[in-house]
């Protein structure tokens, strides 16, 4: 995948900010990137056009809202006859945070949130169910250290100064 050519070093400011601060106002976008808060907010109209922004949502806690177990469970489907099956049914559901395509022993990887053992343990047989799985090796996580959903942008940054020192050449 190549780095969008549109993109340059004030749209990567503006894209860790959001990533950092989803809730931040035009204004204060735009005096922490130098630019007026049209340009900004032309810019942004861009960065969602060209699907570089796909959402700004806010990221909730899980266990004010009596999420207490977080897992990661290994599927295996038996034949990619059944793949859009299962990934309908991964999507669909809620509890499934995450869905991969892996490589390894399984399939298929799915990071999910749920209330307790109980619920997990209901979620595991209704997932063995599902069209094509064969098999589920599930490990729960005890506790979490690092967890984001922010993107690392080091590489379009490099990558854009890269073709800046070139043009200067």
């Amino acid at each position: 995948m190549r780095l969008s050519t549109d993109l340059d070093s004030k749209d990567l400011d503006l894209l860790k900010l959001l990533q950092e601060q989803g809730r931040a106002s035009l204004n204060s976008l735009a005096e922490a990137v130098g630019l007026s808060s049209p340009a900004v907010a032309e810019r942004l109209r861009k960065l969602e056009e060209r699907k570089v922004i796909l959402q700004v949502s806010a990221q909730l806690a899980p266990d004010p809202l009596a999420l207490d177990i977080t897992a990661f469970i290994q599927v295996r489907v038996d034949s990619s006859t059944h793949y859009p099956k299962f990934l309908a049914k991964a999507s669909a559901h809620d509890e499934v945070m995450e869905c991969h395509a892996v490589t390894g022993d399984a399939s298929h990887l799915l990071k999910i949130r749920t209330k307790n053992t109980a619920t997990l343990e209901r979620l595991l047989g209704e997932i063995q169910r599902w069209p094509g799985v064969i098999g589920t090796r599930t490990n729960l996580v005890l506790s979490t250290h690092k967890e984001s959903t922010a993107l690392t942008l080091t590489h379009a940054r490099e990558i854009i100064e890269e073709a800046k020192s070139a043009r200067q050449k």
